[in-house]
């Protein structure tokens, strides 16, 4: 045990308060906006992390290291896989420090595998996360209404357009306007650059397939220079944690910005164990932490809360915060909490050999793949009959190093090391990310006989991919190898590894934005319908999946919400 867990206060007049404006529970890419927008809106806020703090630049010990200054090169040993069986699928040893442990944090897989990746600290999955943000479309928004699935959402893209536009502006993204209705462009930094394999490729695929556009990706790394952070480096390091700033994480961007308001009050090491409830005003009243060093209780109060631990842990939280009035878990009155969780599908794909453009190289290590947006279901002429919605895909075009061709280049001595240091041929991989629809049997519950070290019940997680996602992915594989091989590939293979839900890290839905309080958990404006001062704006509030990487939704919601709450504070209404 170590000492009790000190709050970390960056606003020195709330330093012996219970009592804030606002509370903001996860530290995360979303709750890093909670806290940023309450903040610089002038409310004093308690921002709750479970995991210990992580401060940007300092907390980053790998992020210099070379390969071999690690014990095991990078590799994951086999005490890793006994001890980590889940995490160790994501980390190496360069980022490892940012992945929870699986025998400290245990959860039980029901009914199919579901792969949850978990980085509990200051940023959270921030760190880690793929960075990769493109918008979504009333293809996606008006899906459900349309096609008879779940519920339909509340909100549609002339809503959020302008929150796109907002954190766009401040995150930094990089990549290449199209001009797709589906995709929609937003403020962007100058793109990435492909390399010469990806010019000819893009050159073929709009040739033999004219509705399919190649593009590189958009994604948070900075191109150049951006609100005092980046460039990025072109060192591919990101998960290690960046000390130039060059990509987007609360650590560098939110919470700084959060910070300079004095506004702000900083947590670690806080377990969020219920969300109090007074039943009289219909409102939360605050939160009751559990100090992960000590196992102390502790109670914090404010007239605004903010729930945003991630789609899993957020709704564990409410599932948790019982009361004679909410026996099943705060606000679940129509008992579909928990339910409809998603994950996009994806390792399914293609990959192949170019002969050709030997004398051709590139320069650095690009942490940004290429993207080829969604071409199925969009209208009339491109609508399948096998399965709904669509996917996308993220692919690059490499050479061969010394470690692809050591396992199958004969030799030894002088010439076989003079073979291996020598580029190889170019090879290029193409996978599918692709949309899950809402299936209320896939869930998370808390479990009836089961508990962590800090006497709280561990999630069970049901899961599965159905009959529409199986044959989408046929789909996608096909469509990657005919791509490859029209445009001149050989030994042309594909691939599917079956890989589990959670395996995209993309988990959404539990707690679903909606009209009807009876079919829904959230209203319009991220509100939990039955207790009006309560906000939940990570990836739990989903309605539905798209194909799209989700992250710059999540930061859209979260500002516009807090826009709202703040609004609807000052007028008395919560």
């Amino acid at each position: 045990m170590g000492a009790p867990q000190q709050d970390i206060h960056l606003n020195t007049k709330a330093k012996d308060q219970q009592t804030y404006d606002a509370i903001v529970i996860g530290s995360g890419i979303s709750g890093g906006w909670a806290a940023k927008e309450l903040c610089e809106k002038g409310l004093s806020t308690l921002l709750l992390e479970r995991g210990r703090n992580v401060e940007h630049v300092k907390d980053y010990p790998t992020a210099f290291l070379n390969p071999w200054d690690f014990e095991h090169r990078l590799r994951i040993t086999e005490k890793d896989k006994a001890e980590n069986p889940i995490q160790s699928l994501a980390y190496d040893e360069g980022n490892k420090l940012f992945y929870v442990n699986d025998r400290e944090h245990p959860y039980v897989q029901r009914h199919g595998a579901f792969n949850w990746f978990r980085g509990y600290q200051v940023g959270g999955r921030s760190l880690t996360w793929g960075r990769m943000c493109y918008r979504w479309s009333d293809l996606d928004f008006e899906a459900n209404a349309k096609e008879g699935i779940g519920v339909d959402w509340p909100i549609r893209y002339k809503d959020i357009e302008p929150w796109y536009d907002y954190v766009e502006d401040f995150v930094g993204i990089s990549g290449q306007p199209e001009g797709l209705p589906h995709l929609p462009d937003g403020q962007l930094l100058p793109p990435m650059e492909m390399n010469f394999l990806e010019k000819h490729f893009k050159e073929q695929v709009q040739k033999h397939f004219p509705g399919r556009c190649v593009t590189i990706g958009r994604v948070a790394n900075l191109s150049r220079g951006w609100k005092g952070r980046g460039p990025c480096q072109y060192r591919n390091l990101c998960s290690r944690g960046c000390p130039f700033g060059g990509y987007f994480s609360s650590n560098s961007a939110t919470l700084p910005a959060a910070l300079a308001t004095g506004n702000l009050t900083l947590r670690p090491f806080s377990i969020v164990a219920e969300i109090l409830y007074d039943k009289d005003k219909k409102r939360a009243t605050g939160v009751r932490i559990i100090d992960a060093m000590t196992h102390e209780s502790r109670e914090f109060y404010a007239k605004v809360i903010f729930l945003n631990a991630s789609t899993i842990a957020s709704t564990a939280i409410l599932l948790q915060s019982k009361s004679p009035e909410f026996p099943d878990g705060l606000g679940n009155t129509n008992g579909l909490m928990g339910h409809f969780l998603m994950d996009h599908h994806l390792r399914v794909g293609a990959q192949g050999l170019y002969k050709g453009f030997m004398d051709e190289y590139y320069s650095g290590r690009r942490p940004n793949s290429l993207y080829i947006p969604r071409f199925r279901n969009l209208n009339a002429a491109t609508a399948r009959t096998d399965y709904l919605r669509g996917f996308a895909y993220q692919g690059s075009a490499t050479r061969e190093g010394w470690n692809e061709q050591s396992g199958m280049l004969p030799g030894f001595g002088p010439d076989f090391k003079n073979q291996l240091t020598a580029p190889g041929p170019w090879r290029m991989w193409m996978g599918s990310w692709g949309e899950t629809l809402p299936y209320a049997e896939n869930k998370i519950a808390l479990s009836a006989d089961k508990k962590d070290r800090w006497g709280l019940p561990v999630v069970e997680i049901d899961f599965s991919f159905q009959s529409n996602e199986q044959h989408m992915r046929k789909d996608s594989q096909q469509c990657a190898a005919e791509m490859l091989e029209s445009s001149g590939f050989t030994d042309v293979s594909e691939f599917d590894y079956h890989a589990p839900g959670g395996t995209a890290v993309h988990e959404m839905g539990t707690m679903r934005m909606g009209h009807d309080p009876r079919t829904s958990l959230l209203n319009s404006q991220n509100q939990l319908h039955d207790v009006r001062n309560l906000f939940v704006t990570d990836g739990s509030c989903m309605t539905s999946s798209a194909c799209q990487n989700p992250s710059l939704t999540y930061m859209a919601l979260t500002a516009r919400a807090c826009d709202f709450a703040v609004g609807e504070l000052k007028k008395g209404n919560i």
